[in-house]
């Protein structure tokens, strides 16, 4: 699929145009690429071992070469990957799936019929990389506050599970965000360009970090939580061990059996000692409930 970038705007054209004109982009899929130059043929397999993990764009005297890797986000069903060969009048897209083609449509529909130029869309398709970013992360938000709503409620169960799953889903947007940076400082060093994309990016970038950030204060709300909840049953241990100490005492005290304790062949010793214990039990938890131990 061939375009042309020109005073019309973003206008759809064939092969000879492509090459015949300034101001082209050029989308290939692998097996058309093969066919090309064996100096594209180069860039590919650069492209091919690089792309499952990386966005990076490498510089030239003449060229610039950006192979790039779009993660998914989890309504989505996969990763995206393209590569793009940045000429001084021309641009080269490598792809498989229908990213890059997708984004074009949807610039294409948005700029009309205006005049354009190359650095003008390289700005527009980076933007519409990242258009709709900040929404997912408004998204990971949401799910972290409902997280920290869940454990001031005392529902712990699973979290550690949940929050390292958010905590590797920040991760893995902040190291693409950081690539993505550079690449945006690349475009406006080498050709003044990009400067809206370089400002998006650097904003998802620290609302990333700020996300990495609230997640660790809920985990410290979490750990927190828990220590309460320890000191609760410490608490309540240390209560049934006070009130029972007494009982003991007093088992242990009777249980010598002397022969000269006058309890031992009292008629109601048993029951005096019962009512004893009792009210050794009722006056502890009376004591503890007025001072606010339980």
């Amino acid at each position: 699929m061939y375009y042309r970038i020109c005073s019309r705007g973003l206008i759809e054209t064939d092969r000879k145009d492509w090459e015949e004109n300034v101001g082209g982009i050029g989308i290939f899929d692998e097996d058309e690429w093969n066919q090309e130059l064996d100096l594209q043929k180069a860039f590919f397999i650069d492209r091919k071992e690089e792309h499952v993990f990386f966005c990076r764009l490498k510089l030239s005297a003449s060229y610039l070469f950006g192979v790039f890797h779009i993660p998914i986000k989890k309504k989505e069903k996969r990763n995206f990957h393209f590569a793009v060969y940045i000429l001084k009048d021309r641009l080269i897209f490598v792809e498989e799936e229908n990213f890059v083609k997708d984004l074009i449509r949807r610039i294409q529909g948005r700029i009309g019929e205006a005049s354009y130029t190359i650095d003008q869309f390289l700005d527009d398709f980076f933007m519409a990389v990242v258009e709709e970013d900040i929404l997912y992360l408004a998204v990971l938000e949401r799910e972290i506050a409902h997280m920290e709503e869940k454990v001031l409620q005392g529902n712990t169960d699973h979290f550690h599970y949940h929050m390292l799953d958010i905590k590797k889903e920040i991760s893995r947007l902040y190291c693409y965000y950081c690539q993505m940076t550079d690449v945006a400082e690349i475009f406006v060093k080498k050709r003044d360009t990009c400067h809206d994309f370089s400002e998006r990016v650097g904003r998802l970038k620290q609302e990333t970090q700020s996300l990495r950030e609230y997640a660790m204060q809920v985990q410290d709300v979490y750990q927190s939580e828990i220590s309460i909840h320890q000191n609760n049953i410490m608490k309540l241990l240390t209560v049934v061990t006070t009130v029972f100490l007494p009982l003991t005492l007093i088992a242990g005290w009777y249980g010598m059996n002397f022969y000269n304790m006058p309890e031992l062949s009292w008629e109601y010793g048993y029951l005096t000692v019962s009512v004893i214990s009792v009210l050794i039990i009722i006056l502890s938890l009376w004591y503890f409930k007025k001072k606010k131990f339980l």
